[in-house]
């Protein structure tokens, strides 16, 4: 057999001996990687394997305790982002922290403006028109002056993409790129990446979402608290394999699926209409998922946001256990027993920079006190089960949110409101930027707390979770509901992932 041997300028970057502590806690332990020119390289590893940590480091976020970077075969080590971009590196954050008073185009050309001249004043006209070519190259019909404050999470992932892109960077870091993003939006990225790869560009890309990494990657690197584990061409490997590497063990049911005996009508929702829905009616019964599903921006997420008091409701009338009840704001929806996990974790779900135990218990607070104390004791004892319960990788209770990943940030959400024990749990993308073990730790407690007796609402852009997970999953297109799908019909074979897909833009299935 033919030996065949790797050039060494066959690399854009090599990482040999990365190690970086925080405190107490190693995230990243003598880390090799290797990425060739032109390819779309995976980096897969459950919440906190030490991805994202490495990333930043390359893009000059944090320091390295030790080891070092090449990139184009020259000693590497950016100080910071902007000198990363100018190296040829850039990277697309998961945690999106756009500037809100920003037009659209200032946030594409931040500290990459064009000014008069030598002029200290920008040239906002230059600047509009050259952001405007960008924006028609990407089919983003939105104006380059609009404040990047009005636009939804997906739309702000899509400029986060579009900047990315547009610094000519010779690699690319994507973290999650599509956690916001739906399905069409999903494949004009993709066709993105196809382009810059034609191109020469690499792309390191990082996601727990295995059928994107099936689609788009060439290579695949697997990583394991802290550790690198192997390396392997995505042709041949399989599904089973790359789980088994980043887990350490066989996880034998990504939907965890147990059935629950379905109860009485817990909670209806008639005639709701408001911004971005019309017209919603269902019902949601006891030990009952209902699964809802629909192209980012179809009404789903809204019609939620509505009933949990975040917006307003201009008709409609909702019901609890047979009662009709108004809820104006979230407070109101919480002492009626209905909590929502939002899918933005930072805007509505968690306070940063307070503790675990803090944003654990701070649903249920009032059952802790001891006359105007609050028990500490019990309070600690009851989130530390919580925690662990979710595995929740931390370096202690008293850890602030702020120094999780994301993944365990988003454990910390849904901890928040298990201590809550709810009649009807609103879950907006549960598993979002969750690693697949946690996914199916996640699906576990869901069935856990249907089997109580609890309503469950789930929302979800993946369609596997929805078929997987659900009792019941109505459809939305365009503000309205298009089809309801029994999970009968799904084990049965009668519905596809495609028939939903086909549902979501607006076809009527009659089954």
């Amino acid at each position: 057999m033919e030996k065949t041997t790797e050039n060494k300028n066959d690399y854009i970057m090599e990482c040999k001996g990365i190690t970086k502590l925080f405190g107490g806690t190693r995230a990243l332990d003598g880390v090799d990687l290797r990425i060739k020119k032109g390819e779309v390289h995976a980096l897969l590893g459950e919440n906190g394997a030490g991805k994202s940590t490495l990333m930043k480091i390359v893009v000059g976020l944090h320091k390295p305790d030790a080891g070092s970077i090449q990139f184009e075969g020259k000693p590497y080590a950016a100080k910071g982002p902007a000198e990363a971009i100018r190296a040829g590196v850039s990277m697309i954050h998961q945690e999106l922290n756009p500037e809100p008073h920003l037009t659209i185009a200032e946030s594409i050309f931040l500290k990459r403006e064009d000014t008069y001249g030598k002029s200290p004043f920008l040239n906002k006209k230059e600047t509009n028109k050259k952001a405007k070519e960008i924006l028609d190259r990407f089919d983003f019909k939105i104006a380059p002056n609009v404040l990047m404050e009005e636009l939804t999470l997906a739309q702000v992932q899509m400029i986060e993409i579009i900047k990315a892109v547009s610094c000519q960077a010779r690699l690319i870091i994507m973290d999650e790129p599509t956690s916001s993003l739906d399905s069409e939006e999903t494949q004009h990225l993709f066709k993105t990446i196809r382009d810059l790869k034609e191109k020469g560009v690499s792309i390191i890309y990082i996601s727990h979402r295995m059928e994107e990494i099936f689609e788009i990657c060439d290579t695949v690197s697997v990583f394991r608290d802290g550790r690198y584990i192997d390396t392997k061409s995505m042709d041949g490997v399989t599904n089973d394999e790359l789980i088994s590497l980043m887990v350490g063990r066989k996880v034998d049911q990504i939907f965890p699926k147990t059935s629950c005996p379905i109860g009485d009508v817990v909670f209806s929702a008639q005639g709701l209409s408001g911004k971005g829905f019309s017209d919603i009616g269902f019902d949601v019964h006891a030990g009952e998922i209902l699964g809802i599903s629909g192209l980012v921006g179809s009404g789903r997420s809204e019609t939620v946001r509505a009933i949990f008091g975040l917006d307003s409701l201009s008709s409609g009338k909702l019901t609890l256990n047979g009662k009709e009840i108004r809820i104006r704001k979230p407070s109101d929806a919480i002492k009626h027993g209905i909590c929502m996990v939002n899918e933005d974790r930072k805007g509505y779900g968690l306070c940063l920079f307070r503790s675990l135990r803090e944003n654990i218990s701070l649903p249920t607070l009032p059952v802790k006190q001891k006359g105007l104390m609050i028990n500490r004791k019990k309070e600690k004892k009851e989130t530390i089960e919580m925690a662990n319960m979710l595995t929740v990788k931390m370096s202690g209770i008293e850890a602030d949110c702020h120094s999780l990943s994301g993944g365990n940030q988003q454990k910390v959400v849904i901890a928040k409101w298990m201590m809550a024990n709810p009649k009807v749990l609103i879950l907006d993308e549960p598993t979002r930027g969750v690693d697949v073990g946690a996914k199916s730790e996640i699906h576990t407690l869901m069935c856990q707390f249907a089997s109580r007796g609890m309503a469950v609402i789930m929302i979800s852009s993946e369609l596997p979770e929805i078929m997987g997970m659900s009792d019941r999953i109505l459809v939305y297109h365009e503000g309205k509901l298009n089809g309801e799908v029994s999970r009968a019909d799904i084990l049965s074979g009668k519905i596809d992932q495609e028939d939903i897909l086909s549902m979501e833009f607006g076809q009527k299935l009659y089954a």
